[in-house]
């Protein structure tokens, strides 16, 4: 079994990669989905969460907006939200590798903007980074999140430069076209993982 790491900025085409290995037959594994459901189903990491920033919660549930407001004006608070939530996505991660492995799956696929950070690289055996220029990044997210242009630049320029990836990752695909013109390219490099 292959297990098959995706990493990349906010825009960048994460998950049309991921799509594209789910179209083949892959396990996806999306993490910011993973996360929110933790927050959701987890008793353990929301009791951690709330021990270390408090009241965090509207309606019983975890308010993300009020934790971000939290950690994203503090670099310290940011790093603990992240020690405490990495374990237990790395162990749900886990979980499903070790449970796809044993019912013979082919591939298993990771998308996350933090995998190497969070340790999930450890777990895969291949992981390949995706990057796209910065003015089409910005684009996308203005189109599918709705943001103005000067706040889709400024979390793209908080995020990791495309060098990084280069360095980091055992492979770069470069998503500088259509979204059609990008499957093609995922298509043409996943398929040898189905053969």
């Amino acid at each position: 079994m292959y297990v098959l790491g995706l990493t990349g900025g906010t825009g960048s085409g994460k998950t049309t990669a991921l799509e594209v290995l789910g179209e083949f037959g892959a396990k996806t594994i999306d993490c910011d989905a993973l996360y929110h459901s933790l927050l959701r189903e987890n008793k353990e990491m929301r009791a951690e969460l709330e021990n270390f920033f408090g009241d965090i919660s509207t309606n019983g549930a975890v308010d993300t907006k009020k934790l971000g407001a939290i950690v994203y004006s503090s670099a310290e608070k940011l790093a603990a939200l992240n020690e405490i939530t990495h374990k237990y996505v790395r162990a749900a991660v886990k979980k499903v590798i070790d449970a796809e492995r044993s019912g013979g799956t082919a591939v298993v696929a990771i998308d996350a903007i933090a995998l190497i950070e969070a340790g999930l690289g450890e777990l895969c055996d291949l992981i390949y980074g995706i990057t796209a220029p910065q003015d089409i990044r910005v684009a996308r997210l203005i189109m599918r999140e709705g943001i103005s242009e000067d706040y889709a630049r400024l979390r793209i320029s908080a995020q990791k430069p495309d060098e990084w990836y280069y360095v980091n990752c055992d492979k770069v695909l470069i998503n500088a076209g259509s979204k059609d013109e990008f499957r093609l390219i995922c298509r043409e490099e996943f398929a040898r993982y189905f053969m």
